[in-house]
């Protein structure tokens, strides 16, 4: 299947592995420019040359999601490079596993600035550009939190659900403008990331890695822990013109382990 996204510009933001990587990579294989933004220039790096090894095209930014004032300066980069963006992969980084309840408001203040309001401003930033061509989309990696949250999560759950209101919103308001916005959450999908969270909790527990691995395996459907790989085709599909039907909504990418209709 022809996507229909070659030469067009995506910036992808978090690109420096999990699943950040996994998406850039697939959207270059499709014949998109790829802005591979993260915190970790040297992990960027890395992914820009998996990229362009398999003779696609992209470029590194050294990118602090909670400094808001760098996000025109960032996007000027990727339009001198490659034009007005026209796929935006919103991937952010999660915070560290706390309850919900008794959390200082800096803790809130402080992950509210690095995963939420950097998401918002970016897409403003980009949507004018997509507005004139006619054509853009706006995919956000959240969490399955926002369907079951997570226990321990607390932060994470709340915070991420604002995306998700916010996407739904967006979507209504630029659809007549040929853009759709989308949420995506992945289930278990072998990051490290999930690894750090696996481990938080066997630790917590008092167990085992294998062991709390084994029992969340045992928790999917599918019986195994997501790859990567399988996320980002998700989501280079809804980047595509084939998904230009698809907005407003949630897709789950999860080996159906959410446990809710």
């Amino acid at each position: 299947m022809d996507l229909g996204i070659k030469g067009k510009a995506a910036l992808v933001l978090g690109a420096g592995g999990g699943l950040g990587g996994a998406i850039a990579q697939t959207l270059a294989r499709e014949g998109a420019k790829v802005a591979v933004a993260d915190i970790d220039r040297e992990a960027a790096e890395r992914t820009v040359a998996a990229i362009v090894a398999e003779g696609g095209e992209a470029f590194a930014i050294a990118w602090d999601l909670a400094d808001l004032s760098v996000i025109d300066d960032n996007v000027s980069q990727v339009e001198k490079r490659y034009g007005h963006v026209a796929i935006l992969v919103n991937n952010t980084g999660g915070p560290p596993p706390t309850p919900v309840s008794g959390q200082a408001n800096e803790q809130w203040s402080k992950f509210f600035r690095s995963m939420v309001l950097p998401v918002i401003s970016l897409t403003d930033r980009v949507l004018p550009g997509m507005r004139a061509a006619g054509w853009g989309r706006i995919v956000t990696s959240t969490s399955s939190g926002v369907v079951t949250p997570i226990p321990n999560l607390g932060l994470s759950n709340a915070l991420r659900s604002t995306l998700v209101g916010w996407s739904k919103t967006l979507a209504k308001e630029v659809g007549g403008d040929g853009i759709t916005s989308n949420i995506v959450l992945p289930g278990r999908i072998a990051t490290p990331r999930i690894s750090f969270l696996d481990e938080q909790k066997a630790k917590r527990e008092g167990r085992s890695l294998e062991d709390v691995a084994a029992e969340s395996s045992a928790s999917i459907p599918v019986g195994r822990y997501g790859k990567p790989q399988e996320y980002g085709d998700v989501v280079a599909f809804l980047a595509s013109e084939r998904a230009s039907f698809v907005t407003g909504s949630i897709i789950r990418v999860d080996g159906g382990m959410i446990a809710s209709i």
